[in-house]
């Protein structure tokens, strides 16, 4: 299974967004006002920011002596504290909705024990993607329909391994089918997932699956539960790697409590289920915390 296993699987991403696209071009002049004015929906660009937030956190980490989990899966049960950036610019028009995001983690600890300074990167991810969705179905509670999603994840600073200095770096596309702009979900979806895995010497192409959502629920006017997540289950592998995922389970939750403006205090709780191809059993990652974070959305005249 090598490297050109990636293509038909982009084909068919791309395929699924130019379709709809030609198709939607055709009937915009007619149809785009009538599809906006019904729905109540501003058509056009927009700035999102998501998240910038400050967090404290507590990690508890199991089964953390197993050696067949990748450095970025290798928190450290210790305080620390870490940054958050999330934001995308978006488009609506009528029957689409297009995001192109990038999200930033980075947690770091210092800790000194029998006059032994150790560091420990908890988290340490950047994601940039590209995600069109198509609506072909508008119900009571949201909207439905298929999309595709392109993305790169690396991280801001190298590990080793064996003597040699690596850094992550995974081309990851996604084709399936999402429930969005819900009245508490934001999305729902299932995909087929295609990940060319190009951290070590050779190419890794990988095959899975995915389900994953966002969910917003307001508690009163000030405060929200929020929870976004995934599961992703690995089932053909180009490459024996023991530290491969056959699967990860990502949920994050927290209570967001307007402080003034758009600053929000968010105490929160994380937790990460996941099993490599060489380790003998799973290894859980659970993280409670405190969060300081700044949301807000622009509307752009483009």
């Amino acid at each position: 299974m090598g490297r050109w296993k990636l293509w038909p699987f982009l084909a068919v991403c791309a395929g699924s967004i130019l379709l709809p696209a030609a198709v939607y071009a055709g009937d915009v002049g007619q149809d785009a006002a009538k599809d906006n004015l019904e729905e109540g929906e501003k058509s056009g660009w927009s700035a999102n920011i998501k998240r910038i937030a400050v967090e404290y956190t507590e990690h508890s980490v199991t089964n953390k002596k197993d050696p067949n989990y990748p450095e970025s899966y290798n928190a450290d049960e210790q305080s620390s504290i870490g940054g958050i950036f999330d934001g995308n610019l978006t488009y609506r028009d009528g029957g689409m909705l297009w995001v192109n995001g990038l999200y930033m983690q980075y947690d770091k600890s210092d800790t000194t024990e029998d006059g032994v300074r150790t560091e420990n990167e908890n988290e340490d991810e950047i994601l940039l993607y590209t995600d069109y969705t198509h609506k072909i179905w508008t119900l009571d509670e949201g909207k439905i329909g298929p999309f595709a999603y392109l993305g790169y994840e690396t991280e801001f600073t190298d590990f080793n391994l064996d003597g040699t200095d690596y850094r992550t770096r995974i081309l990851r596309a996604k084709g399936g089918m999402k429930f969005y702009d819900g009245t508490y979900f934001k999305q729902l979806y299932a995909a087929m997932v295609e990940e060319n895995d190009m951290t070590y010497r050779n190419d890794n192409m990988k095959t899975g699956a995915e389900i994953g959502y966002e969910f917003n629920y307001p508690l009163n006017e000030n405060t929200s539960f929020v929870s976004e997540g995934y599961y992703r289950h690995f089932f053909a592998y180009g490459q024996k790697e023991a530290t491969d995922f056959e699967y990860r389970f990502k949920t994050r939750n927290r209570i967001e409590t307007r402080l003034t403006g758009d600053l929000y205090l968010a105490p929160f709780y994380d937790y990460e289920l996941a099993k490599t191809r060489g380790a003998s059993k799973s290894r859980a990652q659970s993280t409670f915390g405190l969060s300081l974070s700044y949301n807000k959305s622009f509307d752009l005249p483009w």
